[in-house]
């Protein structure tokens, strides 16, 4: 029981590392099904289009998904034509602030297609078959040896020896894309470490404050999610036995319109009164009807765990 406790607690304090790692495993693995079951460089005229097709065309369905999938994306659209939606974006604070929320999820949502197109360029079988009918591979490649040879240079991916032969003085199509895929990684690693030092190093408060905070985030959701289901609950129950009794319902509170949108609104840090939630906030400026819940403060990238733990899978 004791392994069993360590295990799911680790897995609790790193379940956004983990999260990306089975999304990345997965992907790898669709890639794999698809390049050796799926996939069939017809080696002829169209195998630029084909190939392209296979390396791009599936990482950009990913990347929807990735935005479709991420409930911030929903936080951040929900009511975006509404009046009190277009006063809230009235001050450039806070349209940076929806920009900068927009990078992170897309950032978020880069993972699963940058995994496809790495591990399909690791595997070669889409690259090759694009760039074998790529023009300017065809001019590094046939150099001097005439028209035949753009036309054997097509049949390379179904062809190993035509590989080994046109590839005598240049990089296999298959060494190209290793290169690339390579390449990639390290250049999106190096990118996510600079910017995590970056964000990190910018931080308002100090490593067990924020350490803090996390843990404020995590239970306020949790204890709000507790709350509304048990109020909706109540709710639901007394609208349900007035209709069948035919009677009136007793007085029971539940928050108006305006107090959900104002606990709806993004974010943002205020180094002169700390808040740690939209909903401290609320609830320390006398339910935002103080002049300090207008306030706007900092757009920090390394605060954005404060709006993600007010989501949900149901887009909440």
């Amino acid at each position: 029981m004791d392994r069993l406790r360590k295990a799911l607690d680790f897995c609790i304090h790193h379940q956004t590392i983990l999260g990306y790692s089975i999304v990345s495993l997965l992907t790898a693995a669709s890639e794999h099904i698809f390049s050796s079951v799926v996939f069939k460089c017809p080696c002829n005229s169209g195998n630029m289009l084909y190939g392209s097709f296979f390396l791009l065309v599936p990482a950009f369905i990913l990347l929807l998904l990735g935005y479709m999938v991420n409930p911030r994306t929903w936080r951040l659209l929900t009511g975006g034509c509404s009046a009190e939606k277009r006063l809230q974006c009235s001050t450039w604070q806070t349209c940076a602030h929806h920009c900068q929320v927009l990078v992170l999820v897309t950032a978020r949502a880069l993972v699963a297609p940058v995994t496809w197109i790495a591990v399909a360029l690791l595997g070669a079988n889409f690259y090759e078959c694009a760039a074998s009918g790529n023009s300017q591979i065809k001019r590094l490649f046939c150099k001097d040896k005439g028209p035949e040879c753009q036309d054997q240079l097509l049949k390379i991916p179904c062809d190993e020896k035509l590989s080994a032969e046109l590839s005598s003085e240049w990089l296999s199509l298959q060494a190209q894309s290793q290169l690339i895929g390579w390449f990639l990684i390290a250049s999106i690693m190096t990118v996510a470490l600079i910017s995590t030092c970056v964000s990190r190093c910018c931080s308002p408060v100090s490593y067990l404050q924020l350490k803090f905070w996390k843990i404020y985030s995590k239970k306020e959701q949790e204890l709000f999610e507790s709350k509304a289901k048990e109020h909706a609950t109540n709710l639901a129950e007394i609208n349900t036995k007035c209709f069948f009794e035919a009677t009136d319902p007793a007085p029971f509170h539940t928050p108006s319109n305006k107090d959900w949108w104002k606990i709806s609104f993004l974010y943002t840090f205020n180094s002169q009164e700390q808040y740690y939630s939209t909903i401290h906030k609320y609830v320390s400026t006398n339910r935002g009807n103080s002049a300090k819940f207008n306030e706007e403060g900092q757009n920090l990238t390394v605060l954005s765990f404060v709006d993600e733990a007010h989501t949900s899978d149901s887009g909440m």
